[in-house]
């Protein structure tokens, strides 16, 4: 077991902990939890470093940490370098026993006939044969189709490198396993996958995430660091919310926030069961709003409470489409989808990865036209549109005071500042440039310009990746509150729940309502996923016997091993003149999809450098004057139509490039 004695840390002259004492015990599932700053990255680097792994040293000011001497460690790091190892490959490093032998079984020039029946051996003590079968279904799991396997690590994303590391990390033979932020690059498919995984696993499991659902349904434990006290709670994230109530309630002043805000919640559950007309979501719904009530004590030391405006006027509908067929370079997704979008709409989208969900969010918001079908918006329309891409646009040089006075005119500083405050930009934070802010930060920035500009339909792709438990709940409460329309797209089950009235589902190119709340949606995935890996087993079978060269299999005794090597070794190849030809034949084939790439990639570039020149001319402050607004609305609705164009483009070039390796794969 683990064990911490009277345990204090400071770190840059700061006291983090005092006095922490609990005991965690292999089997644990433990979340841990606590306001950012707190303390929870340097708990997992104090456990990393009392066992001679990570890179960050955390020593004790006192008190004593005992971890058993035989125990291993995985740790999911935060950033994937780039590498031109196979993604299979790199997942599979994640099991170093298994990875070490089998290289070794793959090279005997230096092993010899003694060490190969011992290797032999220890491969099939620690179940070998099976580690690569076992590697596939945690990238199946988590997203990876069979094609993405053998392609190196630095051709994916960003947040597909993460998922990799995930994987990796699962491969792990670990005693203990520390997860900081497992799901937030993950969609919800994986999320429901990852959950099924952590039950499974046997060691003891420390999670850090800001995703209560994936909290109660994974953990025992509660590790709650607050006030330099670390607490270990029994029970998981709800729970934990139930017994941390009963202690705050002693203290008076939190007790009367605390009610006020559950007042303020009981009133939206009245006013849902007033209007609720779908007897099996109205009744999902009142439960989780219920179930919101008691997550009020929380909202006790909420720095965040910032509401959204009553929109200014709407008519109905806002957005329809109609029969629209909906892709990319006159390539449909989706067929004959009809979506309105009136002043009531709460729409939650549900659908696999790549099922088309933000594709259909991108035609609601006009940033992708129809291809069959009519798009309709009203005249009243004021759209409040939040994705990565919004975050990734914000001003690099500007404050967060700077951003909002050019969308405020003459607003007060006061009013300015104190609406920054609701947000949690306070102090030196309100005059920091954004280039210097989180992805928790730039998500709330983004966030406040949104609300400001009070819209009448907000359509939110995963707005919550990048928060904490807190801001997701204060967002949750306001999107309750808001009244106007709401699109969403989110991993986070107890937002989707809390907020949407109606599901819809993104399916096989079609779009159509969901008949059951987001509990049945992870059943529906279950029985898809049981029937896509039923049609799947003749390909695995085939897929093993290709790879059988690169792992050990199972029937390969010593002397086979050797003669394996020496057949590898003799196999005709082809000549240079056949290579050649071969090469030019594949060059001759996908020369029109590779010119296609290229115009492309220079019209992206060209799209860069006048955005480029917009942003450089945005920030002059001459533009924000009365006189000069007509100039400013042409500057940013030019920026507008371009940054439209750069998703396009960039939409048509994963096309591309996906298409060009499919016709690589099958020409090879």
């Amino acid at each position: 077991m683990i064990e911490f004695k009277d345990v204090g840390v400071r770190r840059d002259g700061r006291e983090l902990f005092a006095g922490a004492s609990f005991q965690l015990h292999p089997g644990h599932k433990v979340g841990l939890t606590g306001n950012n700053g707190t303390g929870k990255s340097t708990l997992f680097a104090l456990l990393l470093t009392r066992m001679g792994t990570g890179d960050t040293e955390v020593t004790l000011d006192r008190g004593e940490v005992s971890i058993p001497d035989s125990w291993h460690v995985a740790h999911m790091a935060q950033e994937v370098g780039a590498t031109t190892q196979t993604a299979i490959d790199y997942v599979l490093s994640g099991d170093e026993q298994w990875y070490e032998i089998n290289a070794t079984l793959n090279d005997l020039s230096s092993v010899s006939d003694e060490q190969i029946g011992v290797l032999h051996q220890q491969f099939d003590e620690i179940d070998g044969y099976r580690t690569p079968t076992k590697a596939a279904q945690i990238m199946a799991g988590l997203g990876f189709n069979t094609n993405q396997h053998e392609l190196p690590v630095e051709g994916f994303s960003g947040g597909w490198r993460m998922r990799l590391n995930l994987a990796k990390t699962l491969m792990s033979r670990a005693d203990l396993m520390l997860l900081d932020e497992p799901t937030n690059h993950l969609d919800l498919d994986a999320i429901l996958w990852l959950e099924t995984w952590i039950n499974a696993f046997t060691g003891l499991v420390i999670v850090i995430s800001h995703d209560q659902t994936f909290l109660d349904n994974t953990v025992g434990h509660i590790l709650h660091v607050e006030q330099q006290k670390i607490t270990l709670y029994t029970g998981n994230y709800q729970q934990f919310i139930r017994t941390r109530h009963e202690r705050m309630a002693q203290q008076q002043q939190a007790f009367e926030k605390q009610e006020a805000t559950k007042a303020h919640l009981d009133d939206f559950i009245r006013r849902f069961r007033a209007k609720a007309s779908k007897a099996k979501q109205a009744q999902s719904r009142i439960k989780q709003l219920e179930r919101m009530a008691e997550l009020s004590p929380m909202m006790a030391d909420n720095p965040f409470s910032f509401r959204f405006y009553e929109p200014a006027n709407m008519s109905s509908p806002l957005i329809e489409l109609t029969d629209a067929d909906i892709g990319y370079s006159d390539t449909p997704l989706l067929y004959n989808a009809n979506v309105q979008v009136t002043p009531d709409t709460r729409i939650g989208l549900l659908g696999m990865n790549g099922a088309g969900k933000s594709t259909l969010i991108k035609a609601l918001v006009g940033e992708l036209g129809v291809l069959k079908g009519s798009y309709n918006v009203s005249d009243t329309l004021k759209l409040g549109y939040f994705n990565q891409h919004q975050m990734d646009i914000l001003d690099p040089k500007a404050t967060p005071i700077e951003m909002l006075r050019r969308l405020a005119g003459n607003t007060s500083d006061a009013m300015l500042r104190s609406f920054l405050g609701s947000f949690d930009f306070r102090g030196d934070r309100i005059d920091t440039i954004s280039e210097l802010f989180s992805g928790g930060e730039r998500a709330r920035l983004t966030l406040a310009l949104i609300v400001w500009q009070r819209p009448n339909v907000l359509v939110l792709d995963e707005p919550t990746n990048h928060l904490d438990l807190q801001m997701r709940q204060a967002l949750t409460i306001a999107l309750q509150g808001f009244e106007g329309a709401v699109v969403l797209v989110s991993h986070d089950r107890e937002l989707i729940a809390n907020v949407c009235d109606e599901l819809f589902l993104v399916h096989d190119g079609i779009i159509e309502e969901f008949d059951g709340d987001i509990s049945d949606y992870g059943k529906w995935l279950a029985e898809k996923r049981k029937q896509e890996n039923s049609t799947d087993k003749n390909t695995s079978k085939k897929k093993s016997k290709k790879e059988s060269k690169k792992f050990v299999s199972r029937e390969t005794t010593d002397s086979q091993v050797n003669k394996q090597v020496s057949n590898n070794e003799s196999q005709p190849v082809l000549s240079k003149d056949a290579q050649r030809k071969l090469a030019a034949e594949q060059r001759k084939l996908t020369a029109p999809i590779r010119r296609d790439i290229e115009n492309t990639e220079k019209a992206l570039a060209d799209i860069d450098k006048k955005l480029t020149t917009l942003e450089t001319k945005l920030a002059d402050t001459e533009f924000y004057e009365e006189s000069r607004k007509s100039d400013l609305m042409k500057l940013l609705n030019e920026q507008t139509a371009l940054q439209q164009q750069h998703s396009q483009h960039e939409e048509k070039l994963l096309l591309a490039m996906t298409t060009l390796e499919e016709m690589e794969a099958n020409i090879g």
